[in-house]
């Protein structure tokens, strides 16, 4: 992935350096639409574009609703703000009257209140989760060629006050598909693989950040080119007392003479009333500013503004810029972790921990893969992946296949086994991921309790055969999901059990039970145990490796050999044998077939057995393979650490050239 990051520069460089024709087109536009704003009277314009305003802009009803034009939102407010900065505390909003159901054309619709805006948004408990809403847009992006993410903050030119930008290179979206984004429930993602699926993600996630959001969308098809700006703003809708979701939205296009002209598909009127809304409400106040907000787009993407942040209960942005300029954390959300004096460091600097109040940190582990042509940029600087399956030690890989009204719904493998810094993390639980997504980070499965049972066990899987919830923060506990809850938990307990003297605590058990269980079909195992390298059969699993890439990166590709069935009884006694002389000499890949461990000071001299001989040589070679691998990460950082520094020239130089187009 870092490897590609100079193609990502001097591609993003190349299309804002090579994009003159076209900026010099938006610039004159600009000129133009600057200079026939001064020819009329600001009296004439607040009078014409607002008059039909909070009808025309409503994209819920697409249509023009003969409402009170009082012109309540006439008086144009300096710095908007929403009356209640927190967020759990915006929700009290009063409109006035109670709203009436209008008549249109001898039709009734039903109108969403904008009270809904904040209750919708309540489902985002974690402000990072509304983060990660807005980075999953862009992931599913890739599919129409989007190569990067960038999250990043920004200051409101009003106000001076920050604000987020969330912006990628994907396909972007032409005028129906950003209004579609604007409404609820439409979603335009058919893929089985995309993470989006409800149609309400950008709603919740942006009203969860901030009051207000602005977005910016370019979109080319069919050698046509369009420009749209939709302003979602709980701050125009409160302050005016409006008792329906109004959304202004305007859209442009270049023409086939290379000029960009406004789309006025519903009247000129409607076109300049959703104007001087956005120049009212918005961060930007005149057309020119708002048009400028293309120039780094390139061809194709959206860019989206989230202002007006929401504050916490101490009164301070609830997003912190401020700490670390490379990084975006929660305020006042470091908690102190109780443990041994000696091990609080290790404790607090676990990615476990770091993940509830760094993005940075809970980015690196938000999705199992990360296709090597993206990237994600936080605040200028690249977010390196962090495979948690790397973080494991003495793994097991353990095959679930859940079962429901008699059908195998699927089938699931498990990474599970002690975190390299057991036992002193306290740390333990699994992490879920849905479609390659993270749902429930280091899931506390277990309660360890006194006797540290399970204590430092950690595991790692993909259940795309459960739903999550729509924060994508938890499941829908539905029956396939309890099952799966009580097989983690059975995982953790037996493989504690069986391989706790590994890190220095007393085996609990010595055999473990070879019958498969009562519900298992067709006599076999619902979980099969997949060792390192253990001769369970003579062929390598290449379906293994096919259905379950992230494994393949977690042991730098050494899954050769492993099987998914178990041994025949006979064969499985034969290995008894040989572990009950051999103990711990075959790095505890044996250990979970039921043996207890035991230390033998001269290994070599017993390990007689061809299959035994095989092992230790796989297990060479998978070591040898992980330090190749550890080398190689070393190579890729110092990388990282050349492009940051190529990515702050190509900045500068964007920087000197803007600084050009705009004099």
């Amino acid at each position: 992935m870092v490897m590609k990051a100079t193609e990502l520069d001097k591609d993003v460089g190349d299309r804002v350096q090579g994009n003159n024709c076209l900026r010099g087109q938006l610039a004159q536009h600009q000129k133009s639409v600057n200079h026939s704003r001064r020819q009329e009277s600001k009296e004439n314009k607040s009078s014409n574009a607002l008059s039909s305003g909070q009808s025309n802009s409503n994209v819920l009803e697409q249509g023009r609703s003969p409402v009170d034009e009082s012109g309540t939102y006439s008086e144009f407010i300096k710095f908007p703000a929403p009356p209640c900065r927190q967020f759990w505390k915006a929700g009290d909003y009063d409109d006035g009257p109670s709203s009436k159901l209008t008549l249109q054309n001898g039709k009734n619709y039903l109108h969403v209140h904008p009270m809904f805006l904040h209750s919708n948004a309540t489902s985002h408990k974690w402000v990072f989760g509304a983060i990660a809403e807005l980075v999953d847009n862009a992931v599913d992006e890739i599919e129409n060629g989007a190569s990067f993410v960038i999250v990043d903050k920004i200051s409101n030119p009003r106000d001076g006050s920050p604000a987020l930008l969330i912006q990628d290179d994907g396909g972007g979206m032409d005028p129906e598909a950003i209004r579609r984004c604007m409404s609820f429930g439409f979603s335009d993602k058919k893929s089985k693989s995309a993470i989006g699926q409800y149609g309400n993600g950008f709603k919740t996630s942006s009203m969860r950040l901030g009051a207000d959001a602005i977005v910016f969308s370019r979109h080319a098809d069919d050698r046509v080119l369009t420009q749209s700006i939709g302003l979602l703003s709980f701050t125009f809708l409160t302050q005016t007392g409006h008792d329906r979701i109004v959304v202004p939205m305007v859209d442009y296009e270049l023409n086939t003479a290379g000029n960009l002209e406004i789309l006025d598909r519903y009247g000129k009127e409607y076109f300049m009333s959703n104007l001087s809304l956005l120049l009212q409400w918005s961060p930007y106040s005149t057309e020119a500013e708002l048009l400028k907000q293309f120039e780094d787009i390139g061809l194709h993407g959206t860019k989206v503004i989230v202002y007006n942040l929401w504050f916490n209960d101490d009164g301070n942005v609830e997003l912190d810029f401020d700490t670390d300029p490379e990084d975006i954390r929660i305020n006042g959300d470091i908690k102190e972790v109780q443990t041994r004096p000696a091990w609080r460091t290790v404790n607090e600097e676990h990615i476990s921990n770091r993940l509830r109040y760094s993005l940075r940190a809970y980015l690196s582990i938000l999705y199992l893969r990360i296709p090597e042509n993206f990237t994600i940029v936080l605040r200028g600087g690249f977010v390196k992946h962090h495979n948690l399956a790397l973080d494991l030690k003495f793994q097991e890989f353990i095959v679930y296949r859940p079962q429901s009204s008699g059908c195998i719904k699927g089938e699931l493998l498990t990474t599970i086994g002690f975190l390299k810094e057991a036992p002193q993390v306290t740390v333990h639980g699994f992490n879920i991921y849905h479609k390659n997504r993270l749902i429930l980070p280091f899931w506390p499965i277990v309660n360890y309790g006194n006797n540290s049972r399970s204590r430092g066990v950690v595991g790692v899987l993909e259940a795309n055969f459960v739903e999550p919830t729509h924060d994508k923060q938890d499941f829908e506990r539905t029956s396939l999901f309890q099952k799966l809850e009580v097989r983690l938990k059975e995982m953790t307990w037996e493989y504690w059990d069986y391989h706790c003297g590994l890190i220095g605590y007393q085996v609990i058990k010595k055999l473990r039970p070879t019958e498969p269980p009562p519900d298992s079909p067709l006599g076999i195992s619902t979980s099969d145990t997949l060792k390192h390298g253990m001769p369970n059969g003579a062929k390598t699993n290449l379906a293994l490796n096919q259905n379950y890439p992230y494994l393949v990166s977690a042991n730098a590709a050494s899954a050769a050999g492993l099987s998914s069935k178990r041994k025949e009884h006979s064969d499985l006694d034969k290995l008894e044998s040989i572990k009950r002389q051999a103990g711990t000499g075959a790095n505890a890949f044996l250990s979970g077939h039921g043996f207890e461990t035991e230390v033998v000071s001269d290994i070599k001299n017993k390990l007689e057995d061809q299959d035994v001989v095989n092992l230790i040589q796989v297990n060479k070679n998978f070591r040898a393979k992980c330090l190749d691998y550890k080398k190689r990460t070393e190579d890729l950082d110092l990388k990282v650490t050349r492009l940051r520094s190529e990515l702050g020239q190509v900045r500068t130089e964007y920087e000197q050239l803007m600084a050009e187009l705009t004099s």
